[in-house]
């Protein structure tokens, strides 16, 4: 019997946690970029590259990187709330990428790299126009936040040879010089929220 009571207090629990995650879906450029980052923050337990925003149901990187489907390159993370807030998630974006720049990131040009904030619900919406508000307030950046805040629809998941990219290819040019550089600038500025010290 203790063995039973036992396991049901370890299942509730863990039944707990599981509803207690929340989800956060960004786009930030890339999301090669944007998913190396997220994988390295304390409190995120998944992080998924994808599509949103969009009105082609189950579109293909190909076809998103036409800019025509409407969709952007999103993350879609899930995290836990408890260890790390929505608006220090928001807060690793805004720092990670460039939010002034119109449907571009750096060489990445078209909507599919836009900036923008998916929010699941009001408080998300209330917190990613405090943190924006902010950010302007403070003069972080010369030029005019452009990022959008809309309301979250669909993610689809992207092709599986996205998934944990730059881990599985940091060797590739593109990973060497526009995502390692991204990612050492984000380890130096939160290096107290990192899941691994570097």
């Amino acid at each position: 019997m203790k063995a039973i009571a036992l396991f049901l207090f370890i299942f509730i629990s863990m039944t707990g946690m599981t509803n207690n995650l929340e989800k956060a879906t960004l786009g930030g450029g890339c999301f090669w970029c944007t998913e190396a980052v997220y994988l390295e923050l304390k409190g995120v337990v998944d992080v998924k590259p994808g599509y949103s925003g969009g009105d082609v149901k189950n579109p293909s990187y190909k076809e998103v990187c036409t800019g025509t489907t409407g969709h952007a390159e999103v993350v879609q993370i899930t995290f836990d709330p408890e260890v790390v807030s929505y608006s220090e998630i928001l807060e690793v974006f805004f720092m990670t990428h460039d939010p002034t720049t119109l449907n571009r990131q750096g060489n990445d040009v078209g909507t599919q790299y836009r900036s923008v904030i998916f929010y699941h619900n009001e408080k998300q919406k209330e917190v990613a126009e405090k943190v924006i508000k902010l950010f302007k307030d403070e003069q972080v950046y010369d030029k005019p936040i452009v990022t959008e805040v809309t309301p979250f629809d669909t993610f689809y998941v992207a092709e599986d040879y996205h998934l944990n990219y730059y881990n599985r290819n940091k060797s590739q040019g593109y990973c060497q010089y526009i995502i390692t550089p991204k990612l050492e600038k984000f380890r130096k500025i939160f290096k107290d929220q990192l899941k691994n010290q570097h």
